[in-house]
């Protein structure tokens, strides 16, 4: 199925003809009036499933004449997360410009929470959405796309055909800061990631093993350290790979909230000046600690705006080829990155 194809959505007139009574009928149960009785309510509900009926919540004389609304949706993780709400603000910034509202929402990384927020933007007639996939199956973003929403992901490739994607240099990005760790003296470099259903987690856990074979480095299991969701399970993990006999001399963490966990436990064990660390996103206020936490940063304006460029391009009727767009990440060397390795 293309991008642009055109969606025929299921009316009260279609609901209407299956269940053999009047549009006004269906409009009464559809708003939960009374009037209908049991049996033709149930007649009706009965009809909207199986014709897969969605009430329209935007009034019709406000919709355009080519019955867009002017909205797009934005599903992402965590919109208190500094990354997510700073990709946001990127896909918002460019979707205003052309003159585009963005209706948006967090999944706490949850499928039935995904599914229903999807429901509720389709019902509300969104043009297209934006979505950050929850980990592990893609059911629910296939069967909206099978419907014919266009549809970009970010930060996570669609496990199904059809749809555009925009993610960054995870796996390139990770090797290279594991290899500047070796490079700096450091044998025992330690990982610590977020949920390994998560392809990001995945692609950055894989990148680390690569920098590790590359910098010839024996893996050592000990010092890996993942499904870390939030700040204080990262501080107990991190807190128990420096109790091991043969504690990291240095930690690449792969995602912001895992690395203010880890930089928490070494400041408070004052080891902030003698483990390096690198941690893959940036997050508020790294550049004032002392030192200043290196880190792997994605260009978020970069991703935000051409997952917005993509969506507002299928929505105006490109047919091209789904395109998996990859956007560059940087190292900016702060100090934390830059420690060597005790002799």
């Amino acid at each position: 199925m293309d991008q642009a194809g055109e969606r025929r959505e299921p009316t009260m007139r279609d609901v209407a003809a299956l269940a053999k009574v009047s549009i006004k009928t269906v409009s009464r149960v559809i708003n939960g009036l009374p009037g209908a009785g049991t049996e033709v309510t149930e007649r009706v509900r009965a009809a909207a499933r199986s014709l897969g009926y969605r009430p329209n919540l935007t009034a019709s004389s406000l919709r355009r004449a080519d019955r867009r609304s002017a909205t797009i949706g934005v599903l992402f993780e965590d919109l208190s997360n500094p990354f997510d709400a700073a990709l946001l603000r990127a896909v918002e910034d460019h979707a205003r410009r052309s003159g585009v509202l963005v209706l948006a929402g967090s999944t706490e990384d949850d499928h039935t929470l995904q599914r229903e927020l999807l429901v509720s933007l389709s019902a509300r007639r969104v043009d297209g959405v934006v979505v950050m996939a929850a980990g592990g199956h893609q059911d629910a973003l296939q069967h909206e796309r099978e419907r014919g929403t266009p549809m970009v992901l970010v930060d996570r490739p669609p496990t199904f055909g059809g749809t555009d994607c925009v993610t960054t240099t995870n796996r390139d990005s990770s090797r290279a800061a594991v290899l500047k760790l070796a490079a700096l003296g450091h044998r025992d470099i330690a990982f610590l990631g977020d949920r390994r259903t998560l392809w990001t987690s995945q692609e950055r856990y894989t990148g680390y093993l690569e920098g590790l074979a590359q910098a010839g480095l024996t893996l050592r299991e000990a010092l890996v350290r993942t499904d870390l969701h939030g700040v204080a399970v990262a501080e107990t993990a991190t807190a128990a790979l420096f109790d091991l006999d043969r504690p990291p001399t240095a930690l690449f963490t792969a995602q912001n909230l895992v690395t203010v966990g880890a930089m928490r436990v070494l400041r408070a064990r004052d080891l902030h000046r003698r483990v390096a660390v690198i941690g893959f996103d940036d997050f508020p206020l790294a550049d004032l600690l002392d030192p200043a936490v290196t880190v792997v940063r994605q260009d978020v304006p970069g991703i935000g705006r051409k997952a917005a460029e993509l969506i507002l391009a299928r929505i105006d009727g490109d047919t091209s080829p789904p395109v998996h767009a990859v956007v560059p990440a940087s190292l900016v060397p702060r100090g934390s990155g830059e420690i060597a390795a005790l002799s």
